[in-house]
């Protein structure tokens, strides 16, 4: 035994100063030459022998050092013992994606109740609720007030707290109080309504950096853009079920309907959500032990140790620095100038330019966002081919769909300027919104290239200055609405003639307008 000690001890004297080298990198280490950290924005991507400058993905580096330790699996609860916290024939990561999405289409869908509730409040030609023009404009912006309140906030939230938990009781909050909004409506001539939406946007505003905070831990580096564009999908695919469901139940039901039935739709999944989804895989209790390790490997370290940004740590010098962070602001701000305009203001266009009954405009007018909804995981899963195999570098395949996807969306909205008939318009609008499907492979993934570490907090910022689009795209319209209501008031012109006069100028921004609210007062209805 004598002999043993001494033996352990000079081992100890030998190996007492060696200390095992880990790689130390975040998400984007080792796959693209890049440095892990903010860092990567300013010294460039490294320039692969892929054919169009990219680096073959390659996984033969060694298991990170989470994977070295003793993999301790979390307790089961009590409703795993008897149905396991899984999907069939669907993996841990894919499964929140999915969840994500239905979440997204949830949280969206949410936002198309109110266009419906108000055109069918039209539909005797009334105006909804008393309400005036500003009314109507406030009632639809201030839901945008509380949104980009949170953003830059959920950022940090998202990063100090689980970001599982915040995205699935932002979405749960927001449709609680969805329940309230057909009582707000009838109170203090829209006052109490306005309210109630600042608070839902206060919940929502935290969704999208949330959903950047999940991936940091479940997203391996050359499946990003696949999953974020699914769960982003969901955005879309909410407008395509929200716009008609939304009028069929109002139609059919009475214009409270819509309100209630997500209301509803928000409580149920968050009760599913809590069941299947955790903040990272360590602390899933039934993810299997391959993806649990090829997720960790792909990760790193900090995957399974992770240091998370606070204020002070957060690098904001060199934020306010960064080119590539203005690109992805303006390309934010740009495509929510788009959709929130179609959103609120696409079933009042259909209907009054074209003459589309409550519900057809619902239907009609969710075929763009059908589309788009194909669209957008397809172009992740485009993207990540192309970077996958080395054919073009991660800049490239993202300057490539986010600009193809705007210049083809703005071509085929200046054809919606110059079309005269509603089959025209409709394939227009259909591609314009289709293209732009490919762009959120571009800018919407972008944060988790040039900045891992600080993902969710740059989504926060980059689409709080994109909510401001929501905000500005009703007060924007009033005030060319309360123009043109000046010009037919002192001139008794008629409101075809203008809007003829509108699309031989081809001026879009006021064709639309002019469609959307100036039918929509009953005075003006009988001038046509």
């Amino acid at each position: 035994m004598k002999g043993l000690e001494t033996f352990k001890e000079k081992a100890t004297g030998v190996f007492s100063g060696i200390k095992p080298k880990f790689e130390n990198f975040e998400i984007s280490k080792g796959y693209h030459g890049g440095l892990g950290g903010y860092e990567e924005m300013a010294v460039g991507e490294k320039e692969g022998d892929g054919p169009g400058g990219g680096v073959r993905y390659d996984d033969d580096r060694p298991d990170s050092p989470a994977s070295f330790d003793e993999i301790e699996r979390p307790p089961l609860r009590k409703i795993d013992k008897y149905c396991k916290a899984e999907c069939p024939c669907m993996s841990a990561r894919y499964t929140i994606a999915t969840m994500a999405c239905v979440g997204f289409m949830i949280a969206f869908g949410m936002r198309c109740n109110m266009s419906a509730a108000k055109l069918k409040g039209e539909h005797n030609g009334t105006v909804f609720m008393n309400w005036t023009v500003a009314v109507e404009s406030h009632v639809d912006s201030s839901f945008f007030w509380g949104y980009l309140v949170t953003q830059i906030p959920g950022g940090f939230i998202a990063s100090k707290f689980p970001a599982n938990k915040i995205f699935g009781l932002s979405i749960a909050s927001s449709a609680t109080l969805h329940l309230f909004v057909p009582f707000a409506m009838t109170l203090a001539h829209g006052h109490v309504v306005i309210c109630v939406r600042i608070l839902q946007g206060l919940f929502e505003g935290v969704t999208y950096p949330a959903c950047h905070g999940i991936w940091r831990f479940w997203a391996p580096p050359m499946e990003r853009s696949r999953l974020a564009t699914l769960a982003f999908s969901g955005s879309y695919a909410g407008v395509v079920v929200g716009l008609p469901l939304s009028g069929l139940l109002a139609d059919t039901i009475g214009y409270q309907a819509p309100f209630y039935a997500y209301g509803v739709f928000g409580i149920i999944w968050y009760m599913f959500w809590l069941w299947l989804c955790f903040e990272s895989p360590r602390k899933h209790p039934a993810i299997s032990l391959p993806e649990l390790k090829y997720i960790e490997k792909s990760l790193g370290e900090t995957s399974a140790q992770p240091t998370m940004p606070s204020l002070k740590t957060t690098p904001w010098n060199e934020m306010m620095r960064s080119m590539p962070v203005y690109a992805i602001i303006v390309a934010n701000f740009c495509r929510s100038w788009n959709f929130y305009l179609l959103v609120l203001f696409q079933s009042s266009f259909l209907k009054h330019k074209f003459g589309f009954k409550v519900e057809e405009a619902g239907f009609i007018g969710s075929l763009p966002h059908l589309i788009m909804t194909t669209i957008v995981p397809f172009g992740g899963m485009l993207a990540d081919h192309l970077r996958k195999n080395g054919i073009m570098s991660t800049t490239n395949v993202r300057k490539l769909f986010n600009c193809g996807g705007f210049g083809m969306e703005g071509v085929f909205f200046l054809f919606v300027a110059h079309s005269n008939t509603a089959t025209g318009a409709m394939f227009a609008l259909t591609c314009g919104v289709a293209f732009s499907g490919f762009a959120i492979s571009g800018y919407n993934v972008n944060h988790l290239d040039i900045a891992p570490r600080y993902a969710s907090i740059l989504m926060g910022l980059s689409n709080g200055i994109g909510t401001l689009a929501g905000i500005i795209v009703p007060y924007a319209l009033d005030g060319l609405i309360q123009k043109n209501v000046s010009i037919l008031t002192n001139t008794n012109t008629n409101l075809s003639s203008i809007i003829n006069e509108c699309i031989e100028q081809h001026t879009l921004y006021i064709v639309l307008p002019l469609a959307i609210k100036l039918n929509s007062r009953a005075h003006l209805l009988r001038s046509l």
